[in-house]
């Protein structure tokens, strides 16, 4: 005995297997684009890989023990600025808000912008070195030849003397590197010289 073939029920059946597949395939799309954004988040809350939590304030506690803070500067290829920070290391109790400073300067001829990355060393510290206020956060438009000092303001959490991976830290680095950000050509606007 033959089964009859129903035409209306393979292309229900084709038509399901499509909108499964176009369903999986815009949210594969969908968590492409959120993944950097979600895993900026995540390090920035956890502290994970060396990335420095964002805080809002200090702590009520500042430790008698000491870290030596050091601050490094970097600059990618393609931003002509000269990039340092103020001092090359300091001293800080634990839990002591410090305020910082880093310089730029524009070396180049044309306005340019970057913005900086930024984590510390070593990456078991991520967690315990928060910032609450960084240059980091937004984009630097300097002008030909501009120099601008740029704050950093952080402590280390008091939670850091709890953990006892960390018992022998006594030196945390701070390093960032300023890329150039790239910005959309501005649009010729009509009627412009050479329009009629």
């Amino acid at each position: 005995m033959n089964a009859t073939h129903d035409p209306n029920r393979s292309r229900r059946r084709d038509f399901v297997v499509a909108a499964a597949c176009g369903a999986f395939v815009a949210v594969m799309v969908g968590a492409a684009y959120a993944a950097v954004p979600l895993y900026t988040w995540f390090c920035r809350t956890t502290g994970f890989g060396g990335t420095p939590v964002v805080a809002q304030a200090g702590p009520v506690k500042v430790l008698d023990r000491k870290v030596t803070v050091r601050f490094d500067a970097n600059v990618a290829s393609g931003l002509p600025w000269k990039f340092e920070p103020e001092q090359v290391s300091i001293d800080v109790r634990i839990g002591q808000v410090v305020t910082v400073h880093y310089r730029a300067i524009n070396d180049s001829a044309r306005e340019t912008v970057g913005q900086a990355t930024y984590n510390v060393s070593p990456p078991t510290v991520g967690g315990y070195f928060a910032k609450i206020n960084c240059f980091c956060f937004t984009e630097q438009r300097l002008k030909p030849g501009e120099r601008r000092e740029m704050t950093v303001v952080f402590f280390v959490d008091p939670q850091l003397a709890k953990d006892p991976d960390d018992d022998d830290l006594n030196t945390i680095t701070l390093s960032y590197t300023m890329y150039p950000v790239r910005e959309p050509p501005k649009p010729v606007a009509d009627g412009g010289p050479g329009r009629s």
